[in-house]
């Protein structure tokens, strides 16, 4: 993945600084009799506080690391002989340091499924050469520098470490990980700019002169990509001073005032404090051949009004029965078919006949029909006795087999006491006939029940655009700060794509919908955020996409955890599901893509909490199933959609869709 990042934070911290070192200084007049030294030569240090940001997992061929590190802070020391040149006559001056360059951090994660804390420490240190142009634009002390510097790495070692849950004592720690990091660039060409004081620690009247010189410098991340892969980049900001010495022309007596400089009113403006970073997929999947293991809903979802079983189901007639196929479904297409998901949806519309199917194929089988209806227990039962003649005039299942009963509430309502929102949607999920039995032939497999899904069903189908070739933009912090933004994407030919406005924190772009027919391509990608008071705010990263197409003999699997209105943990049978029948097709180094979804119904920002909630709960069970196996070469992938209808499965138009919405989908990829 391709991480970006650019914070407010340390560009406003030194802006502070800068303005603090140019408070205007009083100088005493003095009596002169050497002239102020040209060239200098002396010793810099100081402390580099580094902030490294991007993601870093694979360490070296040989470890890597169970979860991505993302954000590190830490300090470490700067060293350098330095000579320097002031031009006697001007307020120009240059300078080169050649010296040591500490550039230490420190990483902290917690592993959720065993609540460890998880660190990692790099020590990265170069030789830096840093030539630097100076200018004093007051005529005082202060001076201004910025220039290249060149870096060559001379360590690259790393040292990972897992802790111990706090809820289990008596665990025993796990051995640290030593070693170098891999791919390590060795030459680094980037940039500082920074600002200093000269105050001397002689008098003029001696030849010899000693100058000591406070300095902040501010080294940007461009160009200091310590690794060629992975997205691991620093900002440093090094605060220090130099001890420098030079030897002065003597001249004839004079006497030399400075005025104090008039003080300036600085009204500093602060930009709203959000974070703008991207995560590109390494390589974006063009479309995958995917084997889908799709959950059958036990529920007819009937129209409010009408007990009659809607005509968006597919009904065939009883000449059509002997033609009809589970894995040839798309013969029986549903009159009404919506969704983005069309195959998942044919599916689910071919429930009465897949039972009808199944029942007639496994004559000791029974269901019970359990109609709810707003109106009443007898208009609940009219809905399921409608079901009822569907399987048997159509089917010919015995009546004896087929139970019926009618209710003003399911089981599970969707409506709770107290509730004010939305009530019509709720509702419309309320009236239905749930399928129940106590027959292992129709249910899925090690549930249990009267709320039992029925056994689902496998097809194989083409993801045009699976989830991992999707492109996520993130601004931390916008629901706060701003009333809307939106983005600008140019390409490297300087064409311009416009998506948006948003108002939420994170958006999930197809990267094949920006890339088009292009193979790869990098691209600046501009956000444009609009505060609540009018003020416009920009933000770049640069991102780069590459189009990839999986070869034709490699199939995915797809697996899919339903969960029950306003539910963020799986029903507890899914858990011997997930362990027992899920966790065993994962093959070695294969990833897991877990994605978290709800309905429509209820507030935005609750929705995008609890289909990440629900994406964690997956992980968590696979990743505990994982564990007592002795399997850790899986690597997950978790990510929370919301009710963005751009992501979720299915449309929200009717109750159905809803609750397939309210689901956390299981990509498995093997490995590339």
């Amino acid at each position: 993945m391709t991480w970006v990042r650019f914070s407010m934070s340390t560009k406003s911290l030194l802006l502070s600084l800068l303005l603090w070192m140019g408070i205007p200084l009083f100088l005493l007049a003095q009596e002169t009799t050497y002239s102020q030294s040209s060239f200098r030569f002396g010793v810099a240090a100081g402390a580099n506080f580094n902030f490294y940001r991007g993601s870093t997992q694979m360490l070296n061929p040989t470890f890597t690391a169970p979860v991505a590190f993302n954000y590190a802070d830490g300090a470490d020391f700067f060293i350098a002989p330095l000579i320097e040149y002031v031009h006697p006559t001007s307020n120009l001056g240059v300078s080169l340091q050649v010296g040591y360059d500490g550039r230490q951090s420190a990483f902290n994660q917690e592993i959720t499924p065993c609540n460890c804390p998880a660190d990692l420490t790099t020590k990265l240190r170069y030789i830096t050469v840093e030539p630097t142009l100076r200018v004093a634009p007051f005529g005082s002390g202060f001076y201004l520098f910025g220039g290249p510097r060149m870096a060559f790495n001379i360590e690259k070692s790393f040292t990972y470490s897992l802790g111990i849950n706090p809820d289990l004592p008596d665990q025993l720690p796990t051995p640290d990980v030593k070693g170098d990091l891999s791919n390590v660039t060795p030459t680094l060409v980037s940039m500082q700019i920074g600002a200093g004081f000269d105050i001397p620690l002689s008098t003029a009247a001696y030849p010899m002169q000693a100058i000591f010189s406070p300095f902040v410098s501010f080294q940007p991340y461009f160009g200091q990509k310590p690794r060629s892969v992975e997205t691991w980049n620093i900002t440093t900001l090094r605060v220090g001073a130099a001890l420098k010495f030079g030897h002065g022309r003597k001249n004839s007596t004079s006497t030399t005032i400075t005025e104090p400089l008039p003080l300036t009113e600085n009204v500093a403006v602060v930009d709203p404090q959000v974070q703008f970073y991207v995560t590109s997929p390494k390589n974006i999947p063009v479309e995958r051949r995917v084997r889908e293991t799709f959950p059958l809903r036990n529920y007819v979802f009937f129209d409010l009004g009408s007990t009659e079983i809607p005509d968006r189901y597919a009904l065939i007639t009883r000449d059509q029965v002997k033609d009809f196929k589970e894995d040839q479904l798309e013969v029986f297409t549903p009159k009404k078919l919506l969704g983005r998901s069309a195959r998942g949806m044919t599916v689910y519309y071919n429930v009465l006949n897949i039972l009808g199917d199944r029942m007639g194929k496994n004559p000791g089988t029974a269901i019970n029909l359990v109609g709810s209806s707003e109106k009443g227990p007898e208009d609940g039962r009219v809905m399921a006795e409608s079901v009822q003649r569907y399987l048997v005039n159509v089917f010919g299942i015995n009546n004896s087999r087929i139970n019926v009963e009618g209710r003003t509430k399911p089981n599970i309502p969707s409506e709770q006491p107290g509730g004010t929102l939305e009530l019509d949607l709720l509702r419309a999920g309320d009236r239905r006939v749930s399928i129940e039995s106590s027959s292992p032939a129709l249910l899925m497999e090690f549930q249990t029940g009267p709320e039992v899904f029925l056994k689902p069903v496998e097809y194989t189908a083409v993801q045009e655009a699976p989830y991992d070739s999707y492109v996520n933009f993130y601004v931390m912090g916008a629901n706060e700060a701003f009333s809307s933004w939106s983005m600008d994407i140019k390409d490297d030919k300087g064409i311009v794509q416009a998506f948006g406005p948003y108002q939420r924190e994170s958006v999930s772009l197809p990267g094949k919908s920006i890339l088009g027919t292009r193979p790869g391509g990098r691209y600046t990608v501009t956000m444009i955020g609009k505060t609540k008071t009018g003020k416009i705010v920009k933000k770049e990263a640069a991102v780069d996409m590459v189009l990839w197409t999986p070869p034709t003999n490699e199939e995915g699997m797809r697996f899919s955890v339903i969960y029950e209105f306003n539910e963020s943990k799986a029903i507890s049978i899914y858990e011997k599901y997930l362990t027992d029948v899920v966790i065993p097709k994962i093959p070695q180094g294969g990833t897991v893509i877990v994605h978290g979804h709800t309905d429509i119904i209820g507030d935005e920002t609750y929705n995008q909490k609890l289909s990440m909630e629900r994406a964690n709960d997956v992980k968590r069970i696979m990743e505990n199933g994982l564990s007592r196996l002795g399997r850790n070469d899986v690597k997950f992938q978790v990510y929370g959609s919301g009710e963005d209808e751009s992501m979720s499965p299915f449309d929200n138009n009717y109750p159905e869709e809803r609750f397939y919405n309210r689901t956390v989908i299981i990509d498995i990829v093997p490995r590339n």
